[in-house]
Parts: C-alpha cells; structure tokens; sequence
C-alpha cells in the first residue's frame, strides 16, 4: 500500500505543474474570444501580452504566474482505497516535491508570526476535500491571494434571493483592478455561512464555456462595470459566473464570492489503484 501513497504524491506534484504551467484550454478560449470582441484599444493589447505570456511559460516550462499560490486540492475516493492520515501525508509530500521542481514560490505562512514554512504547506493547508468515487483523482485548484483577497460573503434574507446579481456585482466593482481581470467568477448559494465558501470555490472548477442563464445574466451585469483587462478600461471584465448551490436553513441565504484572475488554474491527474 506504501506504493499507492508513493503514486498519491507523484499525482499531487504533477497536477500542480501541469496547473501552473499550462492554462486550461477552456480558459485560454475564453480569453481569445474576449479578445476577438473587444474594441478598447487599450485592452486589446493586454490580451496580447497575456498571450504572450502564455506562450513564454508553456515554452520554458515554467509557472504563469509568479504567485503561484497555495493550494486547495480535491481528492475523488474510491471505496478500496481507505481513508487513513497516509492519504494526508502523501498530498503533503506531493506539494513539497513540487515546490523544488516546478518550482513554486514559498507562499504558506503562519497567519500571526508569518513564519513562513518554505515548502507551500502549513496548519490547514493545504485545505484537503474527499469526495467518494470510483477512481482515485487529485484535483488541484491554485489561488493566488491578488484574486482570493477579493472575496466575500454575504449572509442574505431569504428574502432577499433577487439581490444576489447585485451582490455580486458590486464584489467584483469593489475588487476592481486587483484581482488582474479578465475574472471568472465563482458564487456559492446556500449551505452554511462555510459550506457556501466552499461552494463558491469549487465552481471554479467547471468548465467556462457553458453558463446557465442565471450565470449569464450575472456575467454580463459585471462586464457592464467597464473594468477591462487589467483593470485599463474594456467590453469583457468577467470571462464567467460559475454558480454552485446547496440547500440552506429556511431562514437563511449564504451568498458567497470567490473571484479568480483570469489565470485560472487547475490540474486533474488520475492515481492508479
């Protein structure tokens, strides 16, 4: 069983360089067809350095991004593999392995002292999720803290269900330039006031070409902002709203936002069993 927990940690680094290297195709099409319609000169050249950029890192086979984050990772069980601390333990090892080969920037520290613990990995992080499955894959979800610093909560009325595109919209007026837009936007309804976070981020993790009508309404309220691409003024702020939602107590409305810069990043890697 040793071996499994050997490939565990193999699977976490390698999620984590294809997510820091390599933009999901999805994204990258998403940032194209913003560039196809966009009309502010401006903005336009943005793209291009983005591009650019995107083509520097896949070359080299080096980070997008210098943050390059810290990490929340989604481990889909099956029922023969068993839930011990060894599974802990090798999603551990795999961030410190990948820390010295991608390489990542140092980026946990303690909340208090600071202290930073040099290899991405501290109390509490990563946040580890177990989801039962029938294959055993690591998902890894890097958050710089430029677009995570953006986020917020909102403990709604039940009432209060037709003030949600607004709320959001306002999270990412607020947010403006900082969280390096083009967005994609993540919203969690319902749950508990944490479940609804935790919502909000997995979101981000479905693919952007597809958006409900909710998610489009919401979308196109927040690229009526005029942010733009790097927050210079543009037609397209928001690339996507990506909504997951709970069922919540009867007096409650957890609205939650998790704003992603337009490098968002992800990696999916199966384990052997």
């Amino acid at each position: 069983m040793d071996s499994l927990y050997k490939r565990l940690a193999s699977a976490v680094e390698q999620a984590i360089h294809q997510a820091e290297t390599v933009l999901p195709p999805d994204v990258e099409e998403a940032l194209h067809t913003a560039y196809d319609k966009e009309t502010n000169v401006i903005a336009r050249g943005e793209y291009e350095n983005i591009f650019a950029n995107l083509r520097v890192a896949k070359e080299k086979d080096v980070p997008i991004c210098q943050d390059t984050g810290i990490f929340v990772i989604y481990l889909t069980l099956p029922e023969t593999v068993p839930l011990t601390t060894k599974l802990y333990d090798a999603v551990f090892e795999g961030i410190r392995l990948a820390t010295k080969s991608v390489p990542l920037r140092p980026n946990a520290v303690d909340p208090v002292s600071r202290k930073n613990s040099r290899d991405n990995t501290g109390a509490g992080i990563p946040a580890i999720h177990i989801i039962p499955g029938d294959k055993l894959l690591v998902t890894v979800l890097p958050k710089g803290a430029g677009s995570e610093n953006m986020s917020q909560i909102k403990m709604l009325l039940p009432s209060d269900v037709g003030k949600i595109p607004g709320f959001v919209t306002s999270v990412v007026k607020d947010a403006g330039s900082r969280p390096c837009p083009p967005v994609i936007v993540g919203v969690g309804i319902g749950g508990t006031f944490d479940s609804a976070a935790s919502f909000a981020k997995e979101a981000l993790l479905s693919p952007i070409n597809v958006m409900t009508p909710f998610e489009k309404e919401i979308c196109g309220k927040i690229n009526e902002l005029g942010i733009g691409a790097m927050g210079l003024g543009g037609d397209t702020t928001c690339l996507a709203v990506k909504i997951k939602q709970g069922a919540c107590h009867t007096a409650s409305l957890p609205v939650a936002v998790n704003i992603q810069c337009w490098c968002s990043r992800r990696g999916i890697i199966e384990v052997e069993v």
